[in-house]
């Protein structure tokens, strides 16, 4: 082949690759992945909610598919961001607990745990594939000076709080933006200073309210980066903080609840900020996040970029315990055993909804197992890239795009948490196995009980399921590694060795 012949055929197979990957980037659908905070199983109205309004929330159900049998990796929230955001179970996650660093004060802020820094998040897997990546919300995972800083986790922009202690206010001094302190419009607040029942007064309570909403902060970021990227493709986690208490919330939100409650204020006997209407003010929280995702939805539509958008939203545990949160008023876990610290469903079992205009069928209902740590998979095949050796997770892809005969299905789902004495969980089919006080009993019996028929766990059966009990104890034994921390390595080997040591 002559000189002039090469060349051609170089220039042809060059534009023609260059064609064919301009089809691919165009083609690959941008990802919002919204992440609420301590939001109960049963707190949208697709999942029976009653007292709380949802309806953007409720319109990604009916446009979407609802997920009836789906579960946050842990029960609490550094390690439920950890999960998630590697693919991996408690057995192998670097962070398993929440482990707080520093205090509440401005000056005294120092974060969490950080990631360590070669691990491998959703943000690396969507910048391999050619996106720009944003997290906007609620980090908890590493300061800006650390490893954990999301901008070395594979975000290219990062904007919200970086300790998840300073997210117990909603009206905090400043929020972060690229490893850059923002000042916001507030005083300095101490959510969790009481007051006196007897002598409280309505400017007490005003105490615990600024100018500058942090979710409100968050939104305008939001809408910007989605207005940027509009013609890119995108990744976007917004782990939102609502409704973790504090319970904070814009007046306006209040006060469409103010009234339709027998309520009694709360003056932060359990921590957290006072509220005059509690009962209102966290219904308002989660209307108002609502309200947010309607204006991503409306966004998204103005852009032209809905139909090529895929929205995830999810929560990191089941509903919390204290500060004036009232979980059985709203029956904000759907009558699950357990909630927020607990491995029994009410703790770990959480909404989950996913809308791709004419990809996923709308108004469908899938009651599939599958859990947080399965995203890294999902993403991966989505994006067509090869799933990571070293995750937990299957992709649930299929079952999105309504190809459920070719979804693999989970062999079981393994969970284990250090807090309320070391607890562990591990679910096989139709099967959950719960084993609690495990640090202060490691023989510690397991409790066992059939979901199919007793999705509360009311009735433990371990005593007649004992070949059941042998086969999660090899799970136990497979899956499980060593954590880096001592504090979390409350498991010991030998007692799932050959039985239930009762």
């Amino acid at each position: 082949m002559n000189l002039y012949k090469l060349t051609f055929v170089s220039l042809l197979f060059c534009s023609s690759w260059k064609l064919l990957l301009a089809q691919n980037q165009e083609a690959q659908p941008n990802v919002i992945y919204i992440y609420a905070d301590d939001l109960g199983y049963g707190e949208l109205g697709s999942y029976g909610q009653e007292k709380i309004k949802t309806p953007h929330l409720d319109k990604i159900a009916e446009e979407g598919m609802r997920f009836t049998q789906h579960y946050s990796s842990s029960p609490v929230c550094a390690p439920s961001r950890c999960m998630l955001l590697t693919g991996k179970h408690a057995g192998h996650a670097y962070i398993r607990s929440n482990s707080e660093l520093g205090g509440f004060a401005d000056d005294e802020e120092k974060g969490q745990m950080p990631l360590h820094e070669n691990a491998f998040t959703l943000g690396h897997l969507f910048k391999n594939a050619g996106y720009t990546t944003a997290a906007i919300g609620k980090w908890g995972l590493g300061m800006a000076n650390t490893t954990g800083s999301p901008l070395k986790q594979g975000f290219d922009y990062f904007y919200g709080y970086l300790d998840q202690k300073q997210a117990h206010n909603y009206y905090p001094t400043h929020l972060w933006e690229n490893d850059k302190w923002d000042t916001l419009r507030n005083p300095f607040i101490d959510v969790h200073k009481k007051l006196d029942a007897i002598t409280a007064t309505d400017s007490d309570f005003a105490y615990y309210k600024g100018e500058d909403y942090s979710i409100t902060k968050m939104m305008e970021k939001t809408i910007g980066f989605v207005r940027e990227n509009k013609s890119n493709p995108f990744f976007l986690y917004l782990p939102f903080t609502i409704p973790h208490a504090s319970l904070q919330a814009p007046d306006e939100y209040v006060k469409q609840y103010v009234g339709m409650f027998d309520e009694t204020p709360y003056y932060g006997e359990q921590r957290y900020a006072p509220t005059k209407h509690p009962l209102s003010t966290y219904a308002a929280m989660i209307s108002y996040m609502d309200a947010q995702v309607g204006v991503i939805l409306a966004e998204i539509k103005k852009l032209g970029i809905d139909d090529n958008t895929i929205i995830l939203f999810s929560s990191d545990n089941g509903a919390t315990f204290n500060g004036g949160v009232n979980a059985s008023f709203f029956n904000s876990v759907s009558g699950l055993n357990g909630l927020k610290m607990d491995v029994y469903e009410g703790g770990i079992r959480v909404p989950f909804i996913a809308r791709w205009p004419g990809k996923i069928e709308a108004n469908t209902v899938s009651d599939l197992p599958s859990v947080q740590y399965d995203m890294m998979a999902t993403f991966a095949e989505l994006t067509n890239q090869i799933v990571p050796d070293n995750t937990d997770g299957i992709s649930i892809l299929p079952t999105l795009l309504g190809d459920t005969a070719n979804q693999q299905k989970h062999d079981f789902l393994y969970f284990e948490f250090p807090g309320k004495g070391g607890q562990m969980a591990v679910r096989m089919g139709g099967w959950k196995a719960v084993k609690l006080n495990v640090a202060r009993k490691p023989d510690a019996p397991w409790k066992l009980f059939n979901l199919k028929t007793d999705r509360n766990e009311t009735r433990d059966v371990a005593a007649k399921n004992q070949e059941i009990i042998e086969r999660i104890n090899k799970v136990v034994l497979e899956q499980r590694q060593p954590a880096h921390i001592k504090e979390w390595d409350f498991i010991d080997a030998k007692y799932f060795e050959g039985g239930n040591h009762e």
